[in-house]
């Protein structure tokens, strides 16, 4: 059964390579990464196309801030909609998307989330964690929903912070974790071990 997935990103694509190199050394379930997709004409993630040999597509955004304009979500929609994908995946892609997206992939979308939320959503959430000197942060994969960093939490993993850790350190600590993480939920999900919203 196959099981097709699009990732959505706007950086260096670290995450998205945590799920390509999972499913290359075919560890990532019955998943199967359809295409990647960024906001930015020169991410990082773009250039894992060409390396792992999946479609990598760079969709305009049609304007600045923290949205896509309405006329470049449609076309995410319908550019996302012709891999006929089972599950969309925000790995550090950093807009949000609003109801017409998330109803158009109702209960398909995940987005992965550098905190133990509920605590820290939002921007800078690593920093944030940091400089309220908790002494666990992580990071949390969840249901995408309306409300930003809100939706049902389907997993997360630890981090502990040692008094010794810089915020370089912490953060190449919850990036190792997210790598962990996210090829296993989508592992689970595309095994059907995880009951979707």
């Amino acid at each position: 059964m196959s099981y097709p997935i699009v990732i959505l990103g706007s950086g260096r694509g670290t995450n998205a390579e945590a799920l390509l190199k999972s499913e290359s050394k075919k560890k990532l379930g019955a998943a199967k990464i359809a295409a990647v997709i960024s906001d930015h004409e020169d991410a990082g993630i773009l250039a894992l196309g060409q390396k792992y040999k999946v479609p990598a597509i760079y969709l305009d955004p049609g304007r600045k801030g923290a949205r896509l304009s309405d006329a470049a979500e449609q076309a995410y929609i319908e550019r996302i909609q012709s891999f006929s994908p089972k599950l969309i995946v925000l790995a550090g892609f950093m807009r949000i998307i609003t109801r017409p997206f998330i109803e158009a992939f109702e209960g398909r979308v995940i987005n992965l989330h550098p905190s133990l939320l509920p605590s820290f959503p939002g921007m800078s959430a690593i920093e944030q964690a940091y400089q309220h000197g908790v002494k666990i942060t992580g990071c949390t994969v969840h249901w995408v929903t309306p409300e930003l960093d809100a939706g049902p939490i389907i997993d997360q993993k630890e981090v502990r912070i040692e008094e010794s850790d810089t915020l370089d350190i912490l953060t190449k600590k919850v990036h190792i974790a997210e790598h962990a993480l996210l090829p296993d939920v989508v592992t689970r999900l595309s095994k059907g071990k995880i009951a979707t919203v």
